[in-house]
């Protein structure tokens, strides 16, 4: 869901992107394995993915936060950054950002109507371009912003797997693979092997390799490979098996920071001497700048119905098992999210239901099931699996009436709101009508 949009020409340009095939909104399992469009389209606007410096994400979860992490540190260290992301929570401009900062409409509608002008060309000649889906249009945009506005680095996170995702035409200083579970099996693969194989596309000859996988770990064991194929070291950060979820995704992008300064990348500015990049440019205050929304955004609620007045509200988008057990550990280590829960919740068609419910069983939670799109599995399927699971829940359609309800519970209830794949996006629905509470 995106809030309204000003520029009369990024309206036209988005609606005739929406013409395209958009795997963000339907099925995967027909998704097209071929990088030749976007290829392409970049050699079409002059291939703006060489002018600039580029650290590459892909993993299952994390990827966005450690994207905007390391986005964090390099602007500290001097640098202009763009940043690639998706989807985005509130308008379409978050997915580009200029130096921690959304992109402007107009800047975004002239990448667009450059990209979709590139697109028409490749079609009318009968060339790969004429392929490309809307994914590959707003990367190929993106890519032109960050050339247009002398970006020295541009963070890209990829969109799903990472050998045949659009962002994978770029030859990156670092390739990063935060996590890697089971997702998106139908196109990725039925292990995590194969999963981690699908992801370590993006390692490519002289990068330098940063993931939190084990070396004797199945999939961590399959990037290593690819690694030593390459040619290119891995680094892995040491973390705590308790680690919370931040303290993960800092560790992966402060060694990716390690890294580019061992590479010989210094910091910038007159104010001091210059140094090697390192951990130590993301203190707190850079690290709380870095948090995004939608990803374990906590908020406190004033309901003003008296003993309920404030109500603890959690946002985040977990759509594997092992990521929405993290959220709830993380959060079970905060007293004022240790009460019974209220988590409002839609699923995609695609994911796995039974063990995100399953996850849920460890906890104090019920549930108010919803749908939030096309690709939202029936709210009635998953009731009907939290009942076998001996989980309290209702089915309400309309996502916005479990938020406009009285709040009954007790005062330091908080809600969760999870959908997963759209549900970064969705969770912008949410938003809204805590702000008419």
């Amino acid at each position: 869901m995106s809030s309204h949009i000003d520029s009369e020409r990024l309206s036209n340009s988005l609606a005739e992107l929406d013409q395209l095939t958009n795997w963000e909104r339907r099925p995967r399992g027909d998704m097209r394995v071929d990088l030749e469009p976007m290829r392409d389209l970049a050699r079409r606007l002059g291939d703006p993915q060489n002018s600039f410096r580029i650290v590459h994400v892909a993993g299952t979860k994390g990827k966005g936060s450690t994207c905007a992490l390391i986005e964090a540190g390099l602007a500290r260290a001097g640098f202009s950054v763009g940043r690639y992301a998706s989807p985005h929570v509130m308008h379409i401009t978050e997915r580009v950002s200029i130096d921690g900062r959304p992109v402007g409409e107009e800047r975004l509608a002239d990448a667009l109507g450059a990209a979709l002008s590139a697109f028409k060309d490749a079609r009318r000649e009968a060339t790969g371009g004429q392929g490309a889906t809307w994914f590959d249009i707003l990367t190929v945009s993106a890519l032109l912003i960050f050339s247009m506005e002398r970006v020295e680095w541009a963070v890209l996170e990829t969109g799903l797997g990472g050998r045949w995702d659009s962002t994978n035409i770029v030859q990156s200083d670092v390739a990063v693979i935060t996590n890697i579970d089971l997702e998106h099996t139908e196109i990725l693969g039925k292990t995590r092997a194969a999963i981690a194989f699908e992801k370590a596309g993006i390692i490519k000859p002289g990068a330098a390799v940063v993931t939190l996988l084990p070396e004797a770990d199945e999939a961590g064991t399959v990037v290593s490979a690819r690694a030593a194929e390459l040619g290119c070291a891995v680094r892995r950060p040491t973390v705590p098996a308790d680690a919370t979820i931040e303290q993960r995704n800092v560790a992966v992008a402060g060694t990716v920071l390690d890294v580019l300064g061992k590479m010989g990348v210094m910091t910038k500015g007159a104010s001091a001497m210059s140094e090697p990049l390192g951990e130590q440019l993301l203190d707190p205050s850079t690290i709380a700048a870095a948090r995004l929304p939608g990803r374990l955004e906590k908020l406190a609620v004033d309901t003003s119905h008296g003993d309920n007045a404030k109500v603890n509200v959690v946002l985040d988008g977990a759509h594997v098992p092992f990521n929405l057990a993290a959220v709830l550990s993380d959060l079970s280590q905060e007293e004022k999210y240790r009460a019974p829960c209220i988590a409002v919740m839609s699923i995609a068609d695609d994911k796995d239901a039974a063990g995100l419910l399953s996850t849920m069983t460890r906890h104090d939670i019920s549930i108010i099931f919803t749908t939030v799109g096309a690709r939202s599995r029936s709210p009635e399927q998953l009731k009907t699996i939290a009942d076998t699971l001996g989980l309290l829940s209702i089915v309400m359609i309309d996502p916005s009436k479990p938020i406009k309800k009285r709040w009954q519970a007790p005062r330091n209830q908080a809600l969760g709101f999870s959908s997963p794949d759209r549900s970064i996006s969705s969770a912008s629905s949410v938003r809204h009508e805590l702000e008419r509470v």
